[in-house]
């Protein structure tokens, strides 16, 4: 038996050995005097062999004495934590935040008050609905949530990447998040709100109709998450040094401006990559490139809140850019990627419980529940009450309390004194009461009357600001969301279903309430529906607009340049290195990914294969090659797709004329977009941007 085991571990080793040996490049290297720590159990042990189970003969039962085996396997069966029941699916990003404007006027929290300072953060930016193994581009609310290490403490902005939300009040959390995931009895649709039970509770609940706007426009499909702007969603309080209190808002911008995605391109990098924005942001990062969001506020009294034709505390509702100009706070950078998916993803929890002095809540009834829920939700999934305590958690400052024991608990706390007060520890923490400390700003609790299960008069408009932000979209942008939501419908199966929603829908507007059942195939939306307060006329807003927000720097696109045999080496060159320098990724496509012999009798070295990498996974491409391989390619359909993709989803094309061929069987037609590969400067200042001139062209317009 021992010589059975003997022979096949020298077997691995050696093989072990062959492929530890090579380099990056697949050359090979001798590995001389390489050193490694010795393989251990979890309690210490040296492993002699790590790759069979202990047996009582070579074909014989394995034994349960195999302490090695125990261990290994016992740790892998528990190795899952339970998954966030929303914001499953996340990518995360470490940096820091600069205060570059002091709100010293309105805060004591020195992240935002000291000019100058920088504060540790960490990101993690995520879609909603669906579970850990769900795609990253359908269509979904975006989670955008930071946590500031500061000195005084750690902050959590919990937000999103839409400034307003479903509903009003916590109570309803769950029945959203039940109505909109998976329907129980068969276990799908995932990560898709495009089914019955999710709009028979639109269809119910009219406080909806302003989120629902919004996601189904082409915010609900952002191009990366490093082009959609997040939100806090909730109207909180900023506390100065005299005790004076506003209300406060706040908004994330992306330096690389605001873009998102056409739904065709969506659905179509879902099945090419359902990774796509986690692997943009990580190979942005890890490229050596920063990701920077600015931070603003709006700020408004009490008086000023009063004074509004909605409630401040709605978190259905937006305080008008308009009327409360975006003040200017600081940046956060982003610069670095985790180390450890589990530790800087999984156990990374977050609540808007945790804040700061200076930073206070309001009475907004679905804020109020989140500090509970996000609270109780990380003591679910991380195992106690203790997580704050996990690396990725931990406050940057001192943290001293009387809080004991628990799951997971891993300070070692020395004394007899659990509690407070007491004099038997006269060194032990204390209430502070030097100004620092938090204490509830007393405009918090300001409102009395009898206590109900009632719903302010003052919530009662839900249709005013989505019929704003329908009517201030451009004609486009309105066709869009009216495409979306007769998609949807179009999945929906009870009739009645969509009857309601059409109906709410013509409480926003009945222009789109009549697209809509158009759309649908109907010859008219019923009525609007009865509405608790009739809606008010507003002007458009530019502020809320989309597409001309439409990001411009070409800083970190991606660019795929489609070569094949005899491209002309000069033009590729020359293209690649001016994509280069502005900062653009680029990537050669070809039919092999083996060295494609250039017209010079040089080998370029492919980055890709063109059947796995479709366009609609770059934000350009450039077609530069001779005129026998565009023949060729002309007959193959993923090169037509390719092009055709492109085309079809706006974006910008550059090609060599010896490509001609494979353009004209793609069916693209000449616009400001299609450039000649010679004209690199051109392109390069076309590769972020979207050429929606070409749209009515393409796609048909509901």
């Amino acid at each position: 038996m021992g010589s059975v085991r003997s022979a096949n571990k020298k077997s691995l080793l050696a093989g072990t050995a062959m492929f530890e040996a090579r380099g990056k490049g697949g050359e090979i290297h001798q590995r001389a005097g390489a050193k490694s720590a010795a393989l251990t159990t979890g309690e210490g042990t040296r492993i002699s062999d790590n790759q069979n189970t202990l047996r009582a003969a070579p074909r014989g039962a394995s034994l349960i004495s195999d302490m090695v085996f125990l261990d290994k396997l016992s740790h892998f069966d528990r190795e899952r934590i339970p998954e966030r029941v929303v914001h499953a699916r996340g990518a995360v990003a470490k940096g820091y935040f600069q205060c570059t404007h002091s709100l010293a006027k309105y805060t004591t929290a020195r992240v935002l008050s000291v000019k100058g300072q920088k504060t540790p953060v960490i990101a993690r930016l995520s879609t909603v609905a669906g579970g850990r193994g769900s795609a990253d581009t359908v269509r979904d609310t975006r989670g955008f949530a930071v946590k500031f290490y500061t000195d005084q403490g750690n902050w959590d902005l919990v937000g999103n990447n839409i400034p307003v939300f479903f509903i009003q009040d916590a109570m309803k959390f769950p029945d959203l998040v039940h109505a909109v995931k998976q329907e129980p009895d068969r276990g799908f649709p995932s990560a898709a709100s495009a089914h019955d039970t999710f709009w028979d509770f639109v269809s119910l609940m009219p406080e909806t109709m302003h989120h629902l706007l919004w996601v189904m426009s082409d915010r609900g499909i952002p191009r990366s998450l490093r082009t959609m702007e997040g939100f806090g969603v909730h109207t909180y309080r900023l506390v100065n040094a005299k005790g004076e209190s506003h209300f406060v808002k706040f908004h994330w911008r992306p330096q690389a401006g605001l873009q998102c995605l056409i739904w065709d391109e969506a659905v179509k990098i879902a099945g090419a990559d359902p990774d796509f924005h986690r692997r943009d942001l990580w190979e942005c990062i890890d490229g050596g490139s920063e990701v920077r969001y600015d931070l603003f506020v709006q700020t408004l009294t009490q008086k000023q809140a009063d004074a509004l034709p909605f409630d401040v505390l709605d978190p259905t509702k937006l305080i008008p850019e308009e009327d409360f100009p975006l003040q200017p706070v600081g940046t956060m950078v982003l610069n670095e990627n985790p180390s450890n998916f589990f530790a800087e993803n999984e156990q990374l929890a977050f609540s808007p419980m945790h804040i700061v002095p200076g930073i206070d809540f309001s009475n907004d009834p679905l804020l109020q529940g989140r500090l509970f829920s996000y609270n109780d939700t990380q003591m679910h999934r991380l195992g106690g009450p203790n997580f704050a305590q996990l690396e990725v958690n931990r406050p940057r400052c001192p943290v001293a309390n009387f809080q004991r024991d628990g799951f997971a608990q891993h300070a070692k706390h020395a004394g007899r004194v659990a509690y407070e007060p007491n004099l038997l520890d006269p060194s032990g923490p204390r209430e502070a009461a030097d100004g620092l400390m938090y204490a509830p700003h007393p405009g918090a609790d300001t409102e009395s009357g009898p206590a109900g299960r009632v719903r302010a008069e003052s919530f009662a408009d839900h249709f005013t600001q989505a019929r704003q932000f329908f009517k201030s979209q451009t004609a486009l942008q309105q066709s869009h969301i009216v495409a979306a939501l007769a998609f949807e419908l179009s999945k929906v199966q009870a009739t009645e279903i969509r009857q309601r929603v059409l109906a709410q829908l013509g409480n926003v507007d009945s222009d789109l309430a009549a697209r809509v059942a158009k759309g649908l195939g109907l010859k008219a939306a019923p009525p609007p529906a009865p509405a608790a307060k009739t809606p008010r006329s507003v002007a458009p807003s530019a502020a809320l607009q989309t597409e001309s927000k439409d990001a411009l720097q070409a800083g970190g696109r991606a660019v795929a340049i489609l070569i094949d045999t005899n491209t002309d080496a000069k033009q590729l060159n020359s293209l690649k290195a001016k994509l280069s320098a502005a900062g653009v990724k680029v990537k050669l496509i070809a039919p092999s990914v083996h060295g494609i012999k250039l017209h010079d009798g040089t080998e370029a070295a492919v980055d890709g294969q063109l059947d796995g990498n479709p366009s609609c996974l770059f934000d350009a491409v450039a077609l530069v090659l001779a005129a026998d391989a565009a023949k060729a390619l002309a007959k193959n359909a993923c090169a037509v797709d390719f092009v055709r993709d492109a085309f079809g989803h706006l974006k910008a094309i550059a090609a060599s004329q010896g490509a001609e061929t494979l353009l004209t069987v793609a069916g693209v037609a000449t616009d400001t977009h299609i450039v000649n590969a010679t004209d690199a400067k051109s392109f390069v200042a076309l590769v972020a941007s979207r050429a929606w001139a070409r749209e009515p062209k393409v796609r048909p317009q509901l």
